[in-house]
């Protein structure tokens, strides 16, 4: 489908009502969340599905493999023994494919019985064609509809899907969402927090009964990283802003519980980080920056309270916030993702495709953000002009993303620039659209784009002020932010080509009903040798 600036989407084919249901392995019987695929490499991809035989018991399920949609000629590609101590999942690497092709595939359980037929694709082995990838961050079941999802499985122009993280959220009902801006019919089990990993399983199970994210990972294989939620709220390697060890015991124990979920629910490997190659087009990097390497944030609330808090926070500028020792990715990962860049542009690729679960741009707290507080809640009034306040001192208004790592940042920022390729960051978590030309030392360093949520809420859902004054504030007061868009819902387009990239934000009609209504909110683009958007 080709699509124009601004144009409407449509979808193909009406949606029908397709009532969320949440499986348990003691209840669902079958193949329970249909079909996924992941890790896609030039000759090879993963395969995924969740099998609960009759009786409960483990079996032994198999994959096929078709480059027919009827599934004509099909071959089995691999077999894998399930049972209740991986929560019935299924993950088979199919090998020795043919690069650049779509390829068609199922499951069999042992009785005979077959999974729905799922597609996917290899990477390019070489060759510089136009390469597009759905970009995704932030679904939230509770807030609305995963329209986002259903509308880019409509599209026939993607070769891949990437999730850069929050692919569920862990709160239990009336948290977050409340209950009163729960939409109906949208409360994911279990009823409670996820802190074990039976409650992990379960709201995987959850969230993947949904229709949209099912039809998502039968049409496109998927890059997936997680950020925090997929464990807990403000994550880091020894604990959790929303862990409380008296009451939900030993992070340690809910952290591996969150990673083995994660993994036996997800089309991953059990690699932390991961390079892609596409074709002699561009590397995509995968990076974790959560629960394996990243130093606690800094917390800023003590010193809001001072006597003179600006004067505290500078002191904090001026000091522990310089820590060199704060990393976002810990020493060992950095090491591999500077020799895998650089190896990348000695090959020739023109790309650095770097996904990180949170934002590298500088985003600064404008002076005059109090005006959008006018009638909003104290809550949202505090959070805001506590910003105000730390910008005033020289600080960032968010320090849970890069902009509470600044040594780390610049480490990063610095090894793009002496490389010589083209890096482009694509980032989540925020909630909100946003475009940066980063820079380091004076000096261009790399280009941002960054995701707005699939359903999560952004500032529009604290204050009534025109989203588009805030927008105008925001980049006036931020010179690496060239665009933003704070109060729509969707994903983001992404096309690496030869000479330039392009990313598209697509913005969703609504999330309060399901529907494949979008527009293309925006579009920005990179040229090669630039380092800044055009």
């Amino acid at each position: 489908m080709l699509i124009h600036r601004r144009s409407l989407l449509a979808g193909a084919g009406a949606l029908t009502a397709v009532p969320l249901f949440a499986a348990t392995g003691g209840v669902a019987r079958g193949f329970t969340h249909g079909v996924a695929s992941g890790e896609p490499a030039a000759n090879s991809v993963l395969l995924w599905t969740r099998c609960v035989l009759l009786d409960g018991t483990p079996g032994e399920v198999q994959a096929e493999l078709s480059e027919r949609p009827d599934m004509a000629g099909a071959r089995a590609v691999g077999a894998q023994i399930t049972g209740p101590w991986r929560d019935y999942t299924v993950k088979i690497t199919a090998d020795g494919l043919t690069p650049d092709r779509w390829y068609y595939f199922r499951f069999v359980a042992p009785d005979g019985s077959r999974s729905m037929i799922g597609r996917t694709r290899t990477l390019p082995a070489d060759g510089v064609r136009p390469w597009r990838a759905a970009i995704f961050s932030c679904s939230n079941l509770g807030f609305g509809f995963f329209n986002a999802y259903g509308h880019a499985a409509a599209r026939d122009d993607l070769d891949c899907a990437i999730h850069l993280g929050d692919y569920f959220y862990e709160y239990a009902p009336d948290h977050y969402p409340a209950t009163a801006d729960t939409v109906p019919g949208r409360i994911p089990l279990p009823m409670a927090e996820t802190v074990h990993l039976a409650d992990y399983r379960q709201r995987f199970a959850s969230y993947r009964a949904d229709p949209d994210l099912q039809s998502l990972h039968a049409r496109l294989p998927m890059i997936a990283q997680w950020d925090d939620h997929e464990s807990a709220n403000d994550s880091w390697e020894g604990g959790a802003q929303n862990h409380d060890p008296a009451t939900e015991g030993d992070w340690n124990s809910r952290r591996d519980a969150s990673i083995q979920a994660y993994r036996e629910w997800m089309p991953v490997s059990d690699e932390p980080w991961k390079t892609y190659d596409i074709g002699a087009l561009a590397t995509v990097f995968r990076t974790e920056t959560r629960l394996l390497g990243r130093t606690e944030q800094p917390d800023l609330a003590p010193l809001f309270k001072e006597a003179d808090p600006v004067a505290a926070l500078r002191a904090f500028r001026d000091g522990a916030w310089q820590d060199p020792g704060k990393t976002m990715m810990g020493w060992q990962q950095e090491s591999w993702l500077n020799h895998a860049m650089a190896a990348s542009v000695r090959s020739g690729r023109p790309w650095q495709i770097v996904g990180f679960g949170t934002i590298m741009g500088q985003t600064d707290m404008p002076a005059d953000a109090a005006d959008w507080m006018k009638g909003a809640t104290a809550g949202a009034s505090s959070y805001v002009l506590n910003g105000v306040t730390a910008t005033r001192a020289g600080l960032p208004f968010n320090v849970d993303n890069w902009g509470g790592y600044p040594a780390a940042r610049a480490r990063f920022l610095r090894a793009a620039q002496g490389l010589g390729g083209n890096t482009v960051l694509i980032s989540g978590d925020s909630h909100n659209a946003w475009a940066y030309d980063l820079a380091q030392d004076g000096r261009p360093a790399a280009v941002e784009f960054a995701g707005h949520s699939v359903t999560s809420p952004g500032f529009e859902s604290a204050t009534a002020y025109d989203p588009r004054r805030i927008a105008a504030d925001l980049v006036r007061a931020n010179p690496e932010l060239k665009w933003c868009d704070t109060s729509r819902r969707g994903y983001m387009a992404l096309t690496i080509a030869a000479d330039r990239v392009d990313n598209d934000w697509i913005m969703v009609d609504t999330i309060k009903r399901r529907g494949l209504g979008a527009t293309i909110g925006h579009r920005a683009s990179v040229l090669r040798g630039r380092r800044v958007m055009a």
